[in-house]
C-alpha cells in the first residue's frame, strides 16, 4: 500500500478540520446547495468530457494504482530476472514452471517462456499488455485531472449563484446570511475537492505511470533475453540501465572517473 497518499489525505483533513473547530463548529460549514453544485457539476462536465467506458476502466483502476504501489520495485526486477535467468541456465525452460513471483506481469512473462513459445509472441503480447495498462492508467489521471480543474470553477459558478440569490433578497436581511454562507461554501468546496483529493491523484497516477512503463519495459527486456538463453550476467548488466546511476554502481559498476 502507498502509505503516503493516505497519510497525505489524512494530514489535510486534520489541518481542515482544526481550523473549522477552532471558530466554530462543523455544521456552519455544511451546506447541501454547495455540495450539490460541486459533486454533481462536476459529475456532468466530467460525463461530457469522456465516454463511459474511458470512465469505467480509469476511475477504478486510478483509485486503486492512487492507494497501491508496484510489488518489486525496478531494482528488485534486475535482481528477480537475473535470478529467473539462473534457473532458466540451469534447467531450462521446464524449470521456469516452479517459479513464483509477486508481480503477476512477470509470472506472465514467466509462463510464456516456460510453455516454449517464440521470441515474437511474446514480445507482442506482453507489449500490447504494457500499452493497454499505461492507456488506463493514463485515464485515470486525466479524469482525476478533469474533475480537480472543473470542481473550483463550479464552486464558482455556487458563488455567483448564492450571490445572486443575496442581492435578489435585499429587503430581507434574514435571507442574507444563509445565501452568503453558500456562495462561499461552494468556492471552498471547490477548492478541498479540487486541491485535497484529485489534483494531488492526479499527479500521483502520472508519476506511478512513468514507473510502470520503466518497469514492464524492463521485465520485457528481461524475459525476451531469457527466452534467447542470455547468460544471467548479461541480463543483468543490460538491465542496469534501467536504473538511476547511483543504483548501478550500487549494483557492482564501475564509478566514470
Amino acid at each position: 500500500m502507498d502509505i503516503m497518499t493516505g497519510a497525505g489525505m489524512v494530514a489535510g483533513l486534520i489541518v481542515i478540520a482544526t481550523m473549522v473547530f477552532l471558530g466554530g463548529d462543523i455544521g456552519m460549514f455544511m451546506s447541501d446547495h454547495a455540495a450539490i453544485i460541486i459533486f454533481g457539476g462536476s459529475t456532468a462536465a466530467t460525463m461530457i468530457r469522456f465516454p463511459l467506458s474511458v470512465l469505467a476502466h480509469g476511475l477504478p483502476l486510478g483509485m486503486k494504482f492512487a492507494f497501491t504501489m508496484s510489488r518489486l520495485s525496478a531494482h528488485d526486477l534486475v535482481d528477480e530476472l537475473a535470478r529467473i535467468a539462473e534457473i532458466a541456465r540451469k534447467q531450462g525452460p521446464v524449470g521456469l514452471e516452479k517459479v513464483e513471483t509477486d508481480e503477476p506481469f512477470l509470472a506472465k512473462g514467466i509462463r510464456y517462456v516456460a510453455d516454449g513459445y517464440d521470441l515474437d509472441f511474446i514480445r507482442d503480447n506482453l507489449e500490447r499488455d504494457r500499452d493497454n495498462f499505461l492507456l488506463h492508467l493514463n485515464e485515470g489521471s486525466k479524469i482525476y485531472r478533469a474533475v480537480g480543474d472543473c470542481a473550483p470553477a463550479f464552486g464558482m459558478i455556487g458563488t455567483l449563484i448564492g450571490m445572486v440569490q443575496m442581492f435578489s433578497n435585499m429587503s430581507d436581511p434574514s435571507k442574507l446570511g444563509p445565501f452568503m454562507a453558500t456562495a462561499l461554501l461552494a468556492t471552498l468546496y471547490g477548492a478541498l475537492v479540487a486541491n485535497l483529493l484529485c489534483l494531488p491523484i492526479a499527479d500521483k497516477l502520472h508519476g506511478k505511470l512513468i514507473d510502470e512503463e520503466t518497469n514492464r519495459t524492463l521485465i520485457i527486456d528481461g524475459i525476451l533475453m531469457i527466452r534467447d538463453s542470455k547468460s544471467p550476467t548479461l541480463v543483468r548488466e543490460m538491465l542496469l540501465a534501467y536504473l538511476p546511476e547511483k543504483h548501478r554502481h550500487a549494483e557492482g559498476e564501475p564509478v566514470p572517473a
